[in-house]
């Protein structure tokens, strides 16, 4: 090889050496290769930052919007709290989160499809009073299978389709991964269902601030609206309807004095002091149409058109609110805050929260414009809890997202507009609308990614400009020479698989992708085939926490133990391994 050749190489595998050692983040990484590679003269500075401007920043970061968008919508976990309510036993529980986080995956970015459906795992663990981690890896590695199957599903998929553009001049469609990835979704959800076996039962997750504080409950005020299903109801019906995951402490009305009856009839304009957990709170209020009492005072002077949000927070031991009430206070005149939302541990709150004394280790839940939020928790003595998250009273459940990004892919499939263009013209839609709120667009975007995407391409493309891809992929090619066309196949789909610990998916796809395009040209076969292998075998780390995001979301909530993945990955390699080579083959034929 020559000199400029050997100096890309040397260039990819130092970045694999700081990836390996970890000591700097992979965006970091990744703009330290690509100093290097300007300062070796492999990259030419008028080409460093081509990356940054090229269409996979736009999809990727554009579906990480969408993705967002969806997941705020809550459409996906309501239909599988529907499905998840007939469903009791745990196989079939994994089953349902597993194939449900596999579609939702092939739909928006895994990594979103699995936050989203995390909750309902968690919520079923909690009702079988068995560990969480039983359900959150195999619902990892459903999620990979599944972003397979379509071109947004995940990364690999997206840079495997420029590249077959950049050589053929047709890029990948929306649905052409559809027939590998489908076959190897439904027979990985086969294995995990059972699989699951080989995970070991005692892993825990530690305690969350919030339970160490024993936050089993909240207490809230909430309005039956016109047109609410409450409305009509009996108390009883109300809890049994939403399957007596949230409880009703007392009904405010003008002619009710005392806690009511389980046989009282609810009324429109009825205000129901509720009890439960923070996400069935939420579901509850958002599925009702119940109106979050407070959620609609005036804002702060000053703060009109302000970004109003939620923040949770422990009433200190030296907090101005001990021993005051809400109303005594007046939040809203003085502070600019409304309190929606409390809970005391072995406590039963029955009164209005305006009127409760609160008192020091009280968790409660204010609302205000978001940049007054923090600053008011310090003058009022609060300890802001961080680690939860709570979206009381503020659902934002619409089709919309659904819709826009129906019409997106409907668009790309049918090759109207470019997908870069499509996605880009989805996310914009969904913010314009206010269906997604620009603090969580910008929040929902993984920018370290797009960096890290921006500063690879030209680094990897190093090697096919300096040649170094076509004599790597010669040298594959002289070793495959021996091997039947399956096995050249399996070749490609087993080095990307073995890559992709050490780098990440992207990564993983940008260095191989074009090495197997090169390959594939010098055996005489069609490029896509290899191109998918690359793509299947980037997108499926089983092995480690850290190769792909899915991964390392899981690794804390289910308290798994870095081997935990090997013992649960190592089998569901290998099965796509041989189930994946014989789909490539018959999808993409090789001649």
């Amino acid at each position: 090889m020559t000199t400029p050749q050997w100096l890309s190489v040397a260039t990819l595998i130092g970045m694999m050496a700081l990836f390996l050692w970890g000591r700097f983040r992979y965006d970091v990484t990744a703009i330290i290769a690509l100093l290097a590679a300007i300062a070796l003269g492999i990259v030419s500075p008028k080409d460093a930052f081509a990356g940054f401007s090229d269409d996979i920043v736009i999809i990727v970061g554009s579906a990480l919007v969408i993705s967002a968008a969806m997941q705020r919508s809550g459409l996906i976990e309501g239909a599988l709290r529907l499905l998840g309510g007939h469903v009791t036993r745990v196989r079939s529980q994994l089953l349902v989160l597993t194939a449900s986080v596999g579609i939702a995956s092939a739909l928006v970015k895994n990594v979103g499809a699995l936050a989203m459906l995390m909750p309902a795992a968690f919520q079923m663990a909690k009702t079988n009073k068995t560990s969480s981690s039983v359900f959150l890896m195999p619902m990892s590695f459903a999620s990979l299978l599944g972003g397979l199957m379509t071109l947004v599903g995940t990364s690999p998929n997206i840079i495997v389709s420029r590249v077959r553009q950049e050589m053929t001049g047709e890029p990948f469609g929306m649905f052409d991964y559809l027939p590998t990835g489908l076959g190897l979704l439904i027979v990985g959800l086969i294995f995990l269902r059972f699989g699951y076996r080989l995970l070991p039962r005692e892993r825990r997750a530690a305690a969350t601030l919030g339970e160490a504080l024993d936050i089993s409950s909240y207490v809230t005020e909430a309005q039956i609206m016109e047109g609410s299903p409450a409305e009509g109801e009996s108390i009883r019906e109300f809890v049994e309807r939403h399957r007596r995951e949230i409880g009703v402490t007392r009904v405010l009305r003008a002619d009710i004095r005392t806690i009511p009856s389980a046989d009282l009839i609810l009324h429109r304009n009825d205000t129901l002091i509720l009890t439960g957990a923070p996400d069935a709170l939420e579901r509850v209020i958002a599925r009702d149409n119940l109106a979050l009492v407070g959620g609609d005072r005036e804002q702060p002077k000053g703060s009109k058109g302000d970004e109003i949000g939620v923040i949770e927070g422990v009433i200190g031991a030296s907090s101005v609110m001990i021993d005051q009430t809400a109303a005594r206070m007046r939040l809203q005149e003085r502070y600019g805050v409304n309190l929606i939302a409390l809970s005391r541990s072995a406590e039963r709150l029955t009164h209005q929260l305006g009127n409760i004394k609160l008192s020091s280790g009280d968790v409660i839940v204010l609302q205000g414009p978001l940049k007054l939020l923090t600053d008011r928790l310090r003058d009022l003595g609060v300890l802001p809890l961080a680690q939860r998250t709570l979206r009381l009273g503020a659902s934002g459940r619409s089709w919309l997202p659904l819709i826009v990004l129906a019409a997106a892919m409907t668009a790309t499939a049918a090759g109207l507009v470019p997908v870069a263009v499509a996605f880009f013209a989805a996310a914009g839609i969904v913010m314009a609308t206010g269906t997604l709120p620009l603090r969580e667009a910008y929040d929902a975007v993984e920018w370290p990614i797009l960096v890290m995407l921006g500063a690879l391409i030209p680094v990897s493309d190093s090697l096919r400009t300096t040649g170094a891809s076509d004599v790597i992929a010669t040298q594959l090619a002289q070793l495959a020479s021996t091997l039947p066309p399956w096995g050249a196949v399996a070749l490609i789909l087993v080095v990307a698989m073995a890559v992709t610990p050490f780098l990440n998916n992207a990564a993983t796809v940008l260095v191989m992708a074009p090495i197997a395009a090169v390959f594939a040209h010098d055996l005489g076969y069609r490029p896509e085939a290899f191109l998918i292998a690359t793509a299947i075998g980037a997108g499926c780390d089983f092995l480690t926490p850290i190769g792909h995001q899915c991964n390392t979301l899981v690794l804390g909530p289910g308290g798994y133990k870095f081997s935990d993945y090997a013992r649960l990955g190592a089998p569901l390699s290998l099965i796509v391994i041989l189930v994946g080579t014989p789909l490539v083959m018959w999808a993409w034929p090789l001649r």
